[in-house]
């Protein structure tokens, strides 16, 4: 099996190397293996095959703890604007990425996303092959729209919360948002629907590294491809015409030396939003001010968009009192009441649950619209308006405490998970020395958009989600420590915020909404700059564009200013995305597949 932790000697030169082996990168990898190309991954995190934390989808919440090995946590810094806090972004740090430590929530763009890249080859209807190849879909509406013979299998899961689901869509129903049957037929919109995920019919995760490349490595059909896992990519090499020859990387290991290896066609950096650019930075690939600030000393492409456009969705995650019962709810496993072990041990269905039944894409009402600012009409009509699929706004239900239980009474909790898309405002992503292991100069720029209009986004979306929990018959009060801290004699006080058990029964609060006068707003205000957080869906640190429009690559993901370098992640996204973000770095790797064999001839050979 070619799966290294120290790269054999007789691995000297292959025909394309994958520095980084995450979502992306591993269907790249697959793909072209297939294709009968050989190829190298490097892969600075851990190999994932048949890891149980990672296999067991309930098992996701430990991917968040500060410990886990499987997960890399990036620090920003400290940010005025978010009330001098220090964001964190967790990414996958293991084979697979992300794919291998999310939430497996299959969730895909909308048609208004891909078509707005206005890049040739990107639009929604030439994209939808990559979409359906990725796929075996096991849901619901028009099948044309979905794949059925892809590595990846899309269904319900082996297990759910009946009760809350059906209290979350009545409750979402009644503000204005029915259930839909498919959501991710690229044009859906102001709806919910039951949750399709990426866990197969036996209740296992469905990463990309199991998906695509685990089975070629095992098959014994497949000697071109090679993965070595616990190594980090110090840079890529060129040559004296600026072709990418090989990449340098150094082995986690202690005490073994730096080394190289080469590339006969292509080197493609795959290392995600947060790594690919001081990648490119570390290879004199960049701003020249940022390099020779980072005492790196050798300039090979002015590209000054390298690790540009951060950006990232606007999240909260709001807490609630519930009259459910500990099976509907995953606290007790989250509070270490109930034993892994235990449920692993006797292969409890629970195990294949990711506790999100039922998911939302919500926009503003033409009355809601009009009560907000004349700086977001404006933009609603410029961006939104004549854009019907594109969303505002997602949120999902998470049956049990959206956060550590450990500390709150031993109830059974509910939460929603709200985050926007399509937001305005940027970050960036630098290097700051030319080692790997240097801190990241990374600001995610979150609410700086000079209008406000992210924060505005955001106020809308706490007030929505708050109506429809409590218009939810399992909804026993608000926990303060989620939610903003308005006065008690405010018309927008939280509801049972003085019965800490909150079990006596549903609220008399009538269909009535919540009102907020001058004071609440300057109190949310406040309180979500101080608050809100990443989605840990970060994108386009090295987007796809013209050079002069701060481009990094062109449509065929080539570097500009260099020969032989591609990059094949999120990176590469123009704008935002309405969806959470696995699916799309999969379309990315299928399209780059494509796009590379057919470089390299393979496409027509076959």
């Amino acid at each position: 099996m070619g799966l290294y932790t120290e790269l054999p000697n007789h691995v000297e030169e292959v025909d394309v190397i994958i520095a980084g082996g995450g979502t992306a990168g591993c269907v790249l990898a697959g793909r072209l293996a297939e294709a009968g190309v050989s190829v190298l991954v490097v892969e600075g995190g851990p190999n994932n095959h048949d890891e149980p934390t990672i296999v067991q989808p309930l098992m996701f919440i430990t991917h968040y703890l500060p410990i886990n090995r499987f997960t890399t946590f990036h620090q920003s810094n400290r940010e005025k604007q978010l009330g001098s806090r220090q964001l964190i972004e967790p990414v996958g740090g293991t084979l697979g990425g992300g794919s291998s430590v999310n939430m497996m929530v299959y969730s895909r763009v909308q048609r208004a996303d891909f078509d707005a890249w206005n890049t040739a080859g990107w639009s929604t209807n030439e994209m939808l092959p990559y979409l359906n190849k990725i796929e075996t879909y096991h849901g619901p509406g028009d099948q044309d729209l979905h794949g059925h013979q892809g590595p990846l299998h899309i269904t319900s899961g082996t297990y759910n919360a009946p009760r809350c689901e059906e209290d979350f869509l009545a409750a979402a129903k009644r503000s204005g948002f029915p259930e839909r049957h498919d959501l991710n037929d690229l044009d859906g919109m102001n709806g919910a629907q039951r949750a399709m995920r990426y866990i197969s019919h036996d209740g296992k995760r469905q990463d990309t590294a199991h998906g695509y490349v685990h089975p070629l490595l095992q098959d014994g059909k497949h000697p071109n491809l090679h993965v070595l896992v616990e190594s980090q990519v110090r840079r890529v090499l060129f040559d004296d015409n600026k072709k990418a020859s090989g990449i340098e990387y150094k082995p986690k290991a202690e005490n073994l030396p730096i080394r190289t290896v080469k590339a006969r066609k292509l080197v493609v950096v795959s290392c995600g939003v947060l790594g690919t650019p001081p990648v490119l930075e570390r290879s004199g690939i960049g701003n020249p001010q940022i390099l020779k600030k980072a005492g790196i000393q050798t300039l090979v492409a002015d590209v000054p968009g390298v690790g540009e456009n951060f950006n990232d969705h606007n999240i909260k995650l709001y807490g609630y009192k519930s009259s459910l019962n500990p099976d509907e709810t995953i606290d007790g496993v989250q509070a270490g009441r109930v034993s892994t072990d235990e449920l692993m041990r006797t292969k409890a269905k629970i195990l294949g649950w990711n506790a999100e039944d039922v998911h939302c894409k919500v926009r503003p009402s033409p009355s809601e619209i009009a009560s907000l600012s004349p700086a977001f009409q404006e933009a609603w009509a410029r961006d939104f308006a004549d854009a019907p699929s594109k969303p505002v706004a997602m949120m999902a239900s998470v049956a049990g405490f959206p956060g550590d239980p450990s500390k709150l009474a031993p109830i059974q909790y509910f939460g929603v998970s709200a985050f926007t898309v399509n937001t305005y405002s940027r970050g960036h992503v630098h290097a700051t020395g030319p080692e790997p292991g240097d801190r990241l100069d990374f600001a995610t720029g979150m609410l700086t958009d000079p209008r406000g209009l992210d924060l505005e986004m955001q106020k809308w979306l706490y007030k929505k989600q708050r109506e429809v929990v409590r218009r939810m018959d399992v909804f026993r009060g608000e926990l303060p420590l989620s939610h903003p801290p308005f006065s008690p004699a405010s018309r927008a006080a939280l509801a049972g915020a003085d019965r800490p058990e909150g079990l006596e029964g549903p609220l008399p609060l009538g269909k009535q909404e919540v009102a907020y006068d001058a004071e609440d707003e300057a109190v949310l205000e406040k309180w979500l700059r101080e608050n809100v957080d990443l989605s840990w869906h970060p994108l386009g640190s090295c987007k796809m564009a013209p050079r002069d429009e701060m481009g990094v690559v062109d449509p065929l993901l080539n570097v500009y200013g260099v020969e032989g370098l591609k990059v094949v992640d999120l990176s590469i996204v123009p704008g935002s995305v309405s969806a959470n973000t696995m699916n799309t770095a999969c379309a990315i790797g299928e399209k780059a597949a494509d796009i590379i064999l057919g470089e390299l001839g393979v496409l027509e050979e076959k």
